[in-house]
């Protein structure tokens, strides 16, 4: 068991992944360290020893999506790191964070302005949890929640311009990990695993 006020230095693909990964840190007693955030999967991957090795001296998280690269979490992760550190904590959501931020209908069917019956109830089954956070938002009461999460009419991009703002927002502000972890098997691992850096 790790001992609370523990730091946890981590690294992510992206900034909504760096709220939750901090969120999570502090959810279990622990203190966040530096996060570094690679933007993207790629350059993430290149440094995955470099976190290893540090991970010989302090506790290290690094949280990844598991996206369409594997059929599933365990392959991904050994494809990217056979043979982890023990103080490393090494993640995958499935198939993306946003199935995790999904998995706490209550918290998002507020933030979002839904009910909380059209969140789908087996969020890590969907190919693509961030198109259908986007499409979730769509159909909000907010105006400003439907502006800056949905991509504007030929745009080209798959979520709006304050996307990742308003999902750091939402992990801030109403997302409760405990909560989403009841609908979600990749998260409840990875608060256990946590627990036990």
């Amino acid at each position: 068991m790790m001992p609370v006020g523990s730091l946890i230095s981590a690294a992510v693909e992206g900034r909504v992944d760096e709220a939750v990964v901090k969120k999570l840190i502090v959810h279990v007693g622990a203190i966040p360290g530096d996060v570094h955030v690679k933007y993207g999967k790629t350059k993430l991957r290149e440094r995955i020893a470099g976190y290893c090795n540090a991970a010989r001296h302090t506790p290290w998280m690094v949280l990844v999506d598991l996206d369409q690269e594997a059929d599933c979490a365990p392959l991904l992760r050994k494809h990217w790191l056979p043979e982890p550190e023990p103080q490393l904590c090494f993640r995958v959501a499935v198939r993306a964070v946003e199935s995790w931020l999904l998995a706490d209908a209550l918290g998002l069917s507020r933030f979002l302005g839904i009910a909380s019956a059209k969140i789908p109830s087996d969020p890590e089954a969907l190919p693509d949890p961030k198109a259908a956070l986007v499409v979730l938002a769509g159909g909000s009461r907010k105006r400003e929640i439907r502006e800056d999460m949905v991509p504007r009419v030929g745009s080209g991009r798959k979520s709006g311009p304050l996307y990742p703002s308003r999902m750091i927002e939402l992990v801030h502000r109403h997302w409760q990990p405990d909560r989403a972890a009841q609908r979600s098997e990749s998260l409840r691992r990875t608060i256990e695993r946590l627990r036990r850096l």
